[in-house]
């Protein structure tokens, strides 16, 4: 008896269509490493139809009111909400992720990110006008950019979608989204969901591949491209839109150091950076996933951290002691093992370092020690559950170490030293720091980071910004 598989659609313009030449990828659930479902392979035609929509709806929804896009994106948050089941249920479908933890971790984040937002939108304003020369007054504009092309990654599908359209739509612009091609499921859901509120157009869903997201990224239509996904594809799109001098947002790698110091909690440490490190299988550019350690705690540490992984379980979906799932793609999981296999001599595996299973994309929490600086797994980006522990002897070699990699996203100190935390806060070059604690985002702040991690914010004032231009308006006092 076979399965039929579910059939995703591209919303295109209020409408939802295949693919305008019928192509179709599957979609596979790496749980299971089944496919559950095909979903379009949208080509030129598919982006030309998207990108004319949402150019045809922008000057209406430019022309709205604040107070309007505030009410659409409540209705929105309202309905996420109302149907928070289904969408706990698709995104776990879509990655494999826990039902419990999605249910808990991500979609009360989402629709508060989304109300952040519609707050936001009522508090667009440009400086006091002002006389800067005699006979003018001069004032200042905010605007939105115009129609923006978005590509949304495969670790967080349904918030990332929410941090590219909430902060966009709000500040009244119109979207033409793309969700990645192994995880659109969730992300057609919450265009079913928006439907009912926002006018035909305003946002659009199409899926495909990475030439989808170029042919996106090139067209003629956008006012800017934003991306949230690896270095690679970063460096693809801002040399793409530099063609045609787009703005470019950028979210990319991460390498975070996890700085601990000898007068740190250790056991709160070990727990805290077990969590932040493995959760969401380590698919996160955020995790803790770079330790580096006083060497007079190194050995004590290492040991606990050890035992913090071998007691963390991952497994399927539905089983409530689960902390994290699979990783999402068979390649993901080669490059993770990958990265175990080719470790130097003089690395140690303390825990893990295997797949699980024989089901889906599992890999066990992994712990490594004995490495140094210029290792690759030191340098680059992993994105698995695996966190590697090196000691420092002093707070400059600390320093140092830790920002002698190319991403510049996220960061922590542990200490109980003020003056300490504040000093490698202030010389940490990373966009965010935390200090005691490692992960946690609110709409508020601003996420985002410096060098190879990109440029741009998500969240925040500052974020909402990023989707505005500036117009300096000059009139003359005489008539």
């Amino acid at each position: 008896m076979t399965t039929e598989l579910r059939r995703l659609r591209n919303y295109i313009g209020g409408e939802f269509k295949d693919a305008a030449d019928g192509r179709t990828t599957e979609v596979v659930n790496p749980a299971t490493g089944e496919v559950y479902a095909t979903a379009p392979l949208s080509g030129q035609a598919d982006v030309d139809a998207a990108m004319a929509a949402a150019a045809a709806a922008f000057p209406a929804w430019r022309d709205t009111t604040p107070s309007e896009r505030q009410k659409a994106l409540l209705k929105i948050a309202d309905a996420i909400e109302a149907r928070a089941d289904e969408l706990v249920a698709a995104e776990s479908e879509n990655t494999g992720k826990p039902l419990g933890l999605t249910a808990s971790e991500e979609l009360p984040p989402m629709v508060d990110q989304i109300r952040f937002f519609a707050g936001a939108a009522r508090l667009l304003e440009g400086r006091s006008a002002g006389e800067y020369m005699d006979g003018m007054t001069s004032i200042v504009r905010r605007e939105p950019v115009g129609v923006c092309a978005q590509v949304a990654p495969w670790n967080y599908p349904m918030m990332m979608a929410v941090w590219k359209f909430a902060p966009a739509i709000a500040a009244g612009n119109t979207v033409v989204l793309k969700p990645s091609d192994t995880t659109p499921a969730s992300t057609i859901l919450l265009a079913e969901i928006i439907d009912s509120v926002l006018p035909k157009g305003v946002f659009n869903v199409i899926c495909g591949d990475r030439e989808t997201g170029k042919a996106m990224v090139e067209h003629a239509t956008p006012a800017m491209a934003s991306i949230t996904g690896s270095v690679r594809a970063g460096m693809q799109v801002a040399e793409s839109a530099s063609k045609d001098v787009k703005r470019v947002h950028l979210e990319l790698g991460g390498k975070a150091p996890v700085v601990v110091f000898e007068d740190a909690d250790l056991a709160k440490a070990v727990e805290d950076i077990s969590v932040a490190g493995f959760f969401n299988a380590g698919q996160d550019c955020t995790a803790a996933t770079r330790v580096l350690v006083h060497e007079s705690i190194h050995d004590e540490f290492v040991t606990a951290l050890a035992k913090a992984a071998a007691d963390t379980k991952t497994g399927q979906p539905d089983d409530e002691d689960v902390l994290f799932g699979p990783l999402n793609n068979p390649n993901q999981l080669k490059q993770v093992a990958g990265f175990i296999e080719r470790l130097p001599a003089h690395a140690k595996v303390e825990a893990g370092g295997h797949q699980v299973g024989d089901k889906g994309y599992f890999y066990a929490p992994t712990v490594v020690s004995g490495l140094k600086q210029d290792d690759e797994i030191i340098q680059n980006e992993v994105f698995g559950p695996v966190i590697t522990v090196q000691s420092f002897t002093d707070e400059a070699q600390a320093l140092a170490y830790a920002n002698d990699v190319e991403y510049a996203l996220a960061s922590s100190v542990w200490t109980k030293d003020h003056g300490r935390a504040m000093r490698m806060s202030k010389n940490l070059d990373f966009g965010c720091v935390w200090i005691n604690t490692h992960i946690p985002l609110v709409a508020e702040m601003p996420h985002g980071g410096y060098k190879k991690s990109g440029y741009g914010k998500d969240l925040s004032a500052y974020g909402f910004e990023d989707y505005t231009r500036i117009k300096h308006v000059m009139t003359s006092l005489d008539g």
